[in-house]
């Protein structure tokens, strides 16, 4: 393909501006009709963080694995026009079959920690890492992570794990090996290992830009070697911000996502997943207060739905995450409007060899 097709090829995939143009209404009111024409043959899965004027046409709303299962399993949809970011459509289409077709509406949708690993660094990583450790090192990846470093993982007998799942996939990992690499969130990692008891002076930090360890220590005794990487979100949530909830609100609860630091989750009343934060705050009885340590999206969708109850975001000057927030109403109108012209853009297709080491590394996760 020369440079004009090339060319041509990135302007056919990008949202023409007369959809910037349209009222809200007049969207919202294309957006139906289509899904009504359409009907069966279309899902849209929808992630917990996207924008309210997105996860109202969504089919399904959750987590990213949790919605590529179930697009996984809606074997009716030829077309999954995923509302959420690049790796989360990645893994739906790795487990949908190959006659559906997986859609992200804008390509510029990306997951910042996921960029943090890249192949090239990961193998480099895992060079030294066996030149200094031997065999003794399982790697472990978080969902948010891309096809390619999935598959590596599972090429090297890794599994994924999910933030409601990693400690049992670390307990896991230990029984397989001496040792774990935990990519690409260190927050996460050290969280779960922290939690089952690993104590932080057994834990290495490694950094894929300089290509070293963060560590002081006798590395003989590492016994988790943590990806530098982190959620761009959950990092802006801090000490401080804690302080300030614990003196200007003591009777208020603090749950916040394992993304964020060790220092933040340990000051905080309760930590967990996506899906156990929304369970929790369900749960609570009337007149508790809460303050919330996740993406703000999702935060004030949470305080819509309980106004029973005071809840704040932990961080009251954090912004939704902004790589989520590019799927927006107008670029979802053009996708489904495109589809019933007969045209697909933003198509995501993960390459076989990719795609079937990556399942080994899910199903290790899912058998457990």
């Amino acid at each position: 393909m020369n440079i004009l097709e090339l060319l041509k090829k990135d302007q056919d995939q990008q949202m023409p501006e007369e959809y910037k143009q349209l009222s809200v209404e007049e969207m919202e009111n294309r957006v139906k009709e289509i899904k009504e024409r359409m009907g069966t043959s279309l899902f849209i899965p929808g992630h917990h963080y996207q924008k309210d004027e997105v996860v109202q046409f969504s089919d399904s709303t959750g987590d990213s694995l949790q919605l590529a299962q179930v697009s996984a399993q809606n074997k009716d949809a030829k077309y999954i026009v995923f509302c959420g970011v690049h790796f989360m459509a990645e893994t739906a289409d790795i487990l949908t079959s190959d006659e559906q077709v997986v859609i992200l509406p804008d390509m510029r949708a990306g997951c910042s920690m996921a960029d943090m690993a890249n192949m090239d660094q990961t193998e480099q990583c895992w060079e030294v890492l066996m030149e200094t450790f031997g065999d003794t090192i399982l790697p472990l990846t978080y969902v948010n992570s891309t096809a390619a470093i999935k598959a590596f993982v599972g090429k090297n007998g890794g599994a994924t794990v999910t933030s409601s799942n990693a400690q049992e996939m670390v307990k896991w990992a230990f029984t397989q090996k001496e040792r774990i690499l935990f990519l690409p969130d260190q927050h996460l990692g050290r969280n779960t290992a922290y939690d089952i008891g690993i104590p932080l002076d057994q834990m290495a930090v490694w950094n894929p830009i300089s290509n070293k360890f963060e560590y002081e220590g006798d590395l003989n005794d590492v016994k988790v070697i943590l990806w530098k990487g982190h959620c761009s979100v959950h990092e802006n949530f801090t000490v401080a911000n804690i302080k300030e909830v614990r003196e200007t609100k003591p009777d208020m609860k603090i749950i916040v996502h394992p993304e964020c630091s060790r220092e933040v989750v340990a000051l905080s009343d309760d930590n967990g997943s996506t899906k156990y934060i929304i369970d929790t705050i369900n749960n609570a009885p009337a007149g508790s207060k809460w303050a919330i340590g996740t993406e703000m999206n999702l935060v004030k969708r949470i305080i819509d739905q309980h106004p029973d109850k005071e809840i704040i975001s932990l961080n009251q000057n954090m912004c939704p995450c902004l790589t989520m927030n590019r799927i927006d109403l107008p670029h979802l109108l053009w996708t489904l409007e495109s589809l019933e012209q007969g045209k697909v853009v933003n198509q995501i297709s993960v390459e076989e060899e990719i795609a079937r080491d990556a399942v080994l590394a899910l199903e290790r996760m899912l058998q457990r």
